[in-house]
């Protein structure tokens, strides 16, 4: 008999902990943490089940895994909205903003000057002092529309 011949229940409660380690440290999305559980009840069937086929085995453990990530995706919670869906999004943040132009627009572009950061803006030509407000961001310009 060869040493690969047979997985004993062990070596599957020995790769769910590994798989639980592993949805520990990396991925967070609770994708290997099914697999470690179809890992754990395959090992699990492979005791009660003693010379159980490693053939049969790896069908149950495959088996197992389609069938717990499929019911994860289909019963997970909803992800709900975020209330700050502009948190990562400064430029964003600054649509529908009133501010006033440090310095003139010239030739449709500018700078404007928000807290310590310095935007280029995009717009008609205006005078330094001009009260303009956001309307729009494309990529890091800010779009900028005089205020009547």
């Amino acid at each position: 008999m060869e040493m690969f011949d047979t997985l004993h229940y062990w070596h599957w409660w020995v790769i769910a902990v590994v798989l639980v380690i592993l949805e520990l440290t990396v991925s967070g999305a609770f994708f290997f943490l099914w697999i470690a559980a179809a890992s754990a009840i395959t090992g699990l069937v492979a005791l009660v089940v003693p010379g159980m086929a490693w053939e049969g085995q790896l069908f149950i453990f495959a088996l197992l895994t389609v069938i717990s990530v499929f019911l994860w995706r289909r019963f997970k919670p909803n992800q709900s909205d975020s209330d700050m869906p502009t948190l990562n999004k400064r430029g964003h943040q600054y649509i529908g903003r009133h501010f006033t132009l440090d310095h003139p627009i010239v030739n449709g572009v500018g700078k404007l000057t928000v807290a310590d950061t310095t935007w280029k803006i995009a717009g008609n030509d205006m005078e330094a002092g001009t009260k303009v407000t956001v309307t729009r961001v494309e990529g890091t310009s800010l779009h900028v529309e005089a205020v009547a």
